[in-house]
């Protein structure tokens, strides 16, 4: 729910010489206002660096999937200083996997693995320069709990958007054990991969998917548990082609 620009109104009165007509008042609370919290996510967890971003937003990176004739972006985030969660479909087909930090450093795969019983796929770097890990909640959320989600929309800047769990349901793409979870939170092609914060900086699940009514779908926190102490759900991801040859073509993916 975006706010309304209050501050803005009042500055713009100020500025204009002899303004003395009164802004009109804000327009009525809209019916369909998501509460949101007054602390982010991203704020609680965790000290500012000393370039100002937080633990949530260094733990979050780009994933970029070069593939034979296409480059796709997604989000991804460390689970230690050389292991990073994203999600299946975001890795698929690739002949190579870059990630980018938040600070602009770029790290090359050098393992990939993924489930075929939920869209989440695991990546290993040659680089153990992660500094910033996610701390995996022991429940999953509940309907009504306020969540962020960081991650790269588009393949862009790196970002954070608010909703709120608004309960379960049977995976629409038939890719996850037992049910996903539905948020308000609004999220774009690129947010694949990114982590769902709870009110206290930990992730309780991953995206994967949109609906249709701008709802977004995610991988519960529970079964990211499940699929890292079942190494047996992993299989390695082998390069889909070993040509270099490249079309130009480009999509957020994710």
């Amino acid at each position: 729910m975006r706010r309304l620009p209050l501050a803005a109104l009042a500055v713009s009165c100020a500025l204009v010489t002899g303004c003395s007509v009164l802004p009109s008042g804000p327009t009525p609370m809209p019916s369909d206002w998501i509460p949101q919290s007054s602390i982010s996510p991203a704020a609680r967890s965790g000290a500012m660096s000393p370039d100002g971003f937080s633990v949530a937003q260094r733990m979050t990176v780009r994933v970029r999937n070069i593939g034979c004739g296409f480059i796709a972006t997604g989000t991804g985030f460390a689970y230690d200083d050389s292991t990073l969660i994203t999600n299946r479909h975001v890795i698929e087909d690739s002949r190579s996997i870059e990630v980018s930090t938040y600070n602009g450093d770029n790290l090359n795969a050098t393992a990939v693995s993924s489930t075929t019983v939920a869209d989440i796929a695991i990546v290993r770097t040659n680089q153990a320069v992660l500094s910033s890990y996610a701390i995996l909640a022991q429940q999953d959320p509940e309907p009504g709990d306020v969540i962020t989600v960081i991650g790269y929309p588009n393949g862009g800047e790196l970002t954070s958007v608010s909703g709120v769990v608004l309960g379960s349901t049977a995976d629409p793409l038939d890719a996850a054990i037992g049910k996903v979870l539905v948020t308000s939170a609004e999220v774009e092609p690129g947010s694949s991969g990114s982590p769902v914060l709870s009110e206290d900086g930990e992730v309780v699940g991953v995206v994967y998917a949109k609906t249709d009514d701008g709802n977004s779908l995610i991988v519960p926190v529970s079964t990211l548990r499940t699929l890292l102490s079942e190494t047996s759900l992993l299989v390695p991801e082998a390069p889909s082609c070993t040509t270099s040859a490249f079309d130009g073509s480009v999509y957020a993916g994710g």
